[in-house]
């Protein structure tokens, strides 16, 4: 094969953003799921896990690492890695007892925050769950792929019909001089958008509150936090969230917002402070579906203040009329694609971490993707629910929140410090309490 036709898989200026603000911290910026599975009498481990290994072979980016390029050869590239291991990257491990779902999560969580080989992601198969259920806990550092792209790698591995072709492997990476080739022509395309940037510029940043925004409450949701997390999980029916957000005009991501900052609210309350608006980050997406093949990230940034006080349904429209522009803005220019090279400098410099540790523009981030509508198969064994997981350096954030919609059910995972948030059993109550008013 010639080499200088190589395709050049390269990290996007927002994956180079994301690669720099994990890099170096108590945490790394990664995000997964857990497939609690329902095995037939015919599910074997060992056989599934042989199975995966067939189908990675339809992603390429499963078998590359990511390498740095020689000086002015541009960001850092995906090539194919003639060591790939599949042994190093599917496991079976037994769930600690008693095998229950704070079992399962807390090893999750180990899984999450522990080493990830070369091609930054893994997959463990778990057996020993209550009921004879199986888990697959699926990681994956977030400079391979966002929330949308995520599911497209679930997707690929589940579904027959979303996967592509097996490609040659390896194949050699691309050459010095295509690469400088490549990086130049990325530069030129990079002038002719300069004339955008301004007006880009202030797009994302009305997305996020302005260059210089309202200082936000503060309160005790923001502490410095340490370098352990707990997940814990509520879920809610889609359905009936959905009926009742449309009564109101609104959307599930409206309602789903008015519950969390609802909850937060209440557990203040109980800690005996008082926060009439909360401050929310989300990440938005600029695409709204994905393939395997192209993945990476692709999003915006919203921030927006949210009411916090009074009942549910009438805080609902006044958080759906606060965020419908912004979504907009942030689905319309990427922060992270906009200023990149800013995050990037700031971690070069060492004082990304010092700042988020710092920081007094948000109280907490919740991101939601929308999964697949109908239950999926892996291996022959139905996928009875998909658990969204993530852990990532948030700073003196210390609670989060990842939400993914599965076969008719909301999973919301609940994602805090458990040195900062000992009260975390009270937070799930007020938020099941906030749902519950809405629906």
């Amino acid at each position: 094969m010639n080499i200088d036709r190589v395709n050049i898989d390269r990290v996007s200026p927002s994956d180079a953003a994301m690669l720099a603000m994990g890099s170096g911290g108590a945490l790394p910026q990664r995000a997964g799921a857990v497939l609690v599975l329902e095995p037939g009498p015919d599910f074997e481990v060992t056989r599934a896990s042989a199975l995966l290994g067939e189908w990675i072979r339809s992603v390429p980016r499963l078998r590359r690492r990511l390498v740095r390029v020689p000086f002015g050869c541009g960001r850092p590239v995906w090539v194919d890695d003639p060591h790939f291991d599949l042994r190093l990257h599917v496991r079976e491990r037994a769930c600690p007892a008693p095998g229950n779902e704070r079992a399962l999560l807390d090893l999750a969580a180990a899984v999450l925050t522990g080493p990830l080989p070369p091609s930054r992601w893994t997959a463990v198969f778990v057996t020993g769950l209550t009921g004879g259920a199986v888990a697959l806990i699926v990681v994956f550092d977030h400079v391979l792929a966002d929330g949308i792209g995520g599911l497209a790698l679930l997707a690929a591995l589940a579904d027959p019909a979303q996967r592509q072709a097996p490609a040659d492997f390896p194949l050699p990476g691309p050459s010095r001089r295509r690469l400088a080739a490549d990086a130049f022509t990325e530069r030129l395309r990079a002038l002719g958008r300069a004339r955008t940037f301004r007006q880009d510029a202030r797009t994302a940043l009305a997305a996020t509150g302005g260059l210089r925004p309202e200082p936000i409450a503060r309160c005790s949701l923001l502490r410095p936090t340490g370098p352990r997390r707990t997940f814990t999980v509520v879920r809610a029916d889609l359905a009936a969230l959905r009926s009742a957000a449309h009564s109101h005009g609104c959307t599930v991501n409206d309602a789903l917002l008015t519950a969390i900052t609802g909850s937060l609210s209440g557990l203040l309350g109980r800690r005996g402070e008082h926060v009439e608006a909360l401050s929310v980050s989300m990440p938005v997406a600029a695409r709204r579906t994905t393939t395997s093949s192209e993945l990476g990230n692709r999003f915006g940034v919203l921030i927006a203040a949210l009411p916090a006080i009074g009942p549910a349904r009438q805080r609902m429209p006044r958080i759906a009329a606060l965020l419908a522009e912004r979504k907009k803005q942030a689905a319309t220019a990427s922060a992270a694609d906009l200023f990149g090279p800013l995050f990037r400098l700031l971690a070069a410099l060492r004082l990304y971490r010092p700042y988020l540790r710092r920081q007094r523009r948000i109280h907490t981030l919740v991101s939601n993707v929308r999964g697949p509508g109908d239950p999926l198969t892996l291996a022959g064994a139905a996928i009875r629910e998909i658990i969204p997981v993530a852990v990532a350096e948030n700073g003196n954030v210390t609670v989060s929140f990842e939400i993914l919609s599965y076969a008719g059910t909301l999973a919301i995972t609940l994602i805090a410090d458990p040195d900062s948030v000992p009260d975390l059993d009270e937070l799930v109550a007020c938020l099941r309490d906030e749902l519950a008013a809405i629906t």
